[in-house]
């Protein structure tokens, strides 16, 4: 078939001035600003339309055409355990390890100890110079891994060039996660150059060194705080190396990168891209010509819900493909089911199939940087680069990493976007699907492996202190208020319940009391549905035979200006505490007279309005 498919060419031609004409007419003399420009936690602009992206250039990362590493985690406590997912990991389309000792960054009470012992077993019949990488998750008390697995190489007699090994020497990432240190950055960057220098020397070809912006996002951070750490990481570690005698050209190639990939897909795209055209800028500036470095991702912490865990499948699913058309040279995948405790063999498989299902039959991997040209991409690449080096400028102002994170200064500017953060989520204006909307509770508790969490390992010499930066999930509000429910079943037998007070018909109370339901059930509040009610007596009656002492008016405005008033000051004679879903409007003063206590609308605080009605009920 040669005839060329003519598509949208029967059209005649639209510009982007009628667009906004059209647009204009439906929003009705709403503001085109408040309606349908939207803004990053960075204050990042962004549009609901875009034109091509004329010039642009693709991001010059992973070699084009090759599929990236596929990561799998191995952190089961006990080594021989571990081996054995390892092994099956591998046999079934990994092409790398990601070890994960004890007390590192999402390790999550799990993960490897650092013994050579361990280490030897955990690797057992792994061929480490079979093209596999192997990565590491180190703490601040298990960073001699690195050089327990350097002597496993020498052991087995293997020539270090030929195990691709990422060191992930990170001190200045375990100093933010932690806010300790053995010794002040003017003494371990010597140390630590030193390490990098002995690897190398061994024939380690690296990258050895990993700047963690995940430290950043597990935090709460913006997009533009996660690059500009890990640029000023990435700054403070070079020039350790290059003091500790290491060519600059060397140095450069000793550092990667590691980023949280999540569920905003457009701006995880654009965050792994601006990654590399930052580390360019670094490098220019230092005299080097520009090369392609090294990105990693891991998919996201903070997104992850303990409820509904099987939507995480979905949340990763984007996460991959996000980072993957981004140009991420690794990727690993946290199991659905982390949150819960160590996965089992199922959520573990989900995890490598969903990243092998994406290469091989999706095949996302197979042209260098797609986004390349798109306007949305480029710009939001563009304003991300922007912001994110004016942050990095304050930073290297203030000394560098580290000693921005002794003064405080990135611990500061991350609590603030993290509130901003955790004030959305509450209200639901960023929702988190099974937590915050449409919770089931009904739901079964997904299975994980009957593994108890290891005693974390400890410094025993700490000189240096600051604030740590917290590993959070934006979930764990909605989940707290769902677990003191499911505590309250444990108990009594039953669940907490609110009485929904439907008034009216059915098309005229449905919507209201739908909204409501989905509301309470949040934070694991029972809301049995009703047909209606003939008269306010039948209500009456069925509230009192309900057993609860929390009310919630449902209907439309309509019905409301005529029953609402009344039937609150019945119900409010009978025990009640009264709610009412919808915004008030005029009729504020009359309602609140009448004894409602609470609205509950879309934007208001969800969590404290749930405390608030646990406190009611009696829930703790």
């Amino acid at each position: 078939m040669t005839e060329e498919l003519s598509l949208a060419t029967e059209f005649p031609p639209a510009s982007q001035a009628e667009w906004r004409q059209l647009v204009d007419a439906a929003l009705k003399g709403a503001p085109f600003e408040k309606r349908l420009v939207s803004r990053t936690y960075d204050g990042l602009r962004v549009e609901p339309l875009y034109p091509r992206a004329a010039g642009a250039q693709a991001v010059a990362g992973r070699t084009p055409g090759t599929a990236w590493t596929l990561m799998q985690r191995v952190d089961h406590p006990d080594p021989l355990a571990a081996n054995k997912q390892a092994l099956e990991d591998l046999e079934n389309g990994a092409t790398g390890l990601t070890l994960v000792f004890a007390g590192s960054l999402n390790a999550n009470g799990y993960g490897l100890d650092a013994s050579p012992t361990v280490l030897e077993s955990a690797l057992k019949d792994i061929e480490l110079d079979a093209g596999i990488t192997i990565d590491f998750n180190l703490s601040a008390a298990t960073r001699t891994a690195v050089q327990h697995f350097a002597a496993l190489v020498k052991a087995r007699k293997i020539p270090p060039a030929s195990v691709d090994m990422r060191g992930s020497l990170n001190p200045i990432g375990g100093f933010a996660a932690s806010g300790t240190s053995p010794r002040q950055w003017s003494e371990l960057s010597q140390y630590f150059a030193e390490q990098v220098n002995g690897f190398a020397d061994e024939g380690f070809r690296g990258p050895l060194v990993v700047a963690d912006g995940r430290i950043i996002h597990n935090a709460g951070g913006s997009e533009a705080q996660e690059l500009a750490f890990s640029i000023a990481a990435a700054v403070d570690c070079l020039r350790a190396l290059e003091a500790g005698g290491m060519p600059l050209e060397v140095a450069r190639s000793m550092i990667y990168f590691r980023l949280s990939a999540d569920a905003d897909e457009f701006l995880t795209i654009a965050k792994f891209r601006a990654i590399r055209k930052l580390w360019a800028r670094v490098e220019q500036a230092c005299g080097l010509t520009p090369k392609p470095t090294t990105v990693a991702a891991e998919t996201a912490w903070r997104m992850m819900t303990k409820r509904d865990p099987y939507v995480n499948m979905l949340r990763m699913t984007l996460a991959v493909a996000a980072a993957g058309l981004g140009g991420a040279d690794n990727i690993s995948t946290l199991p659905h089911t982390a949150p819960l405790g160590l996965p089992d063999a199922f959520a573990r498989r989900v995890a490598r199939n969903t990243q092998l299902i994406l290469l091989e039959e999706s095949n996302l991997a197979k042209v260098a940087d797609p986004a390349a040209g798109s306007g949305a991409i480029e710009d939001l690449t563009s304003q991300l680069c922007a912001a994110a080096w004016a942050k990095f400028q304050v930073i290297d102002a203030a000394g560098g990493a580290w000693a921005a994170l002794e003064q405080g200064l990135i611990q500061r500017e991350v609590a603030a976007v993290r509130a901003e953060r955790q004030k959305a989520v509450a209200r639901r204006k960023d929702a988190l699907t099974g937590s915050s909307d449409y919770p089931n509770l009904s739901e079964r508790a997904a299975a994980v492996l009957n593994v108890a969490p290891v005693a974390l390992p400890k410094e025993h010499v700490v000189k240096v202190i600051t604030e740590p930066l917290p590993n959070i999930r934006l979930a764990e509000p909605f989940e707290a208020l769902r677990e003191a429910s499911d505590r309250m079943i444990a108990k009594t037998g039953a669940r907490p319940k609110v009485f929904l007070a439907t008034l009216g018909k059915l098309p005229e109370f449905t919507a209201r009391a739908m909204f409501a339901k989905n509301f309470y059930e949040a934070g694991g509040i029972e809301a049995p549905m009703h047909d209606g009610f003939e008269n306010e007596a039948e209500m009456i009656a069925a509230f009192k035979n309900s057993g609860t002492k929390l009310a919630c008016l449902c209907s439309s405005d309509k019905v409301y200006a005529v029953e609402a008033a009344g039937v609150a000051k019945a119900l409010t004679a009978d025990g009640a505490t009264v709610h009412l879903a919808g915004r008030p409007g005029d009729l504020e003063p009359a309602l609140t007279e009448a004894g409602v206590k609470t609205f509950v609308f879309m934007g208001c605080d969800v969590v404290s309005t749930l405390q608030a009605a646990h406190d009611i009920l009696g829930v703790k």
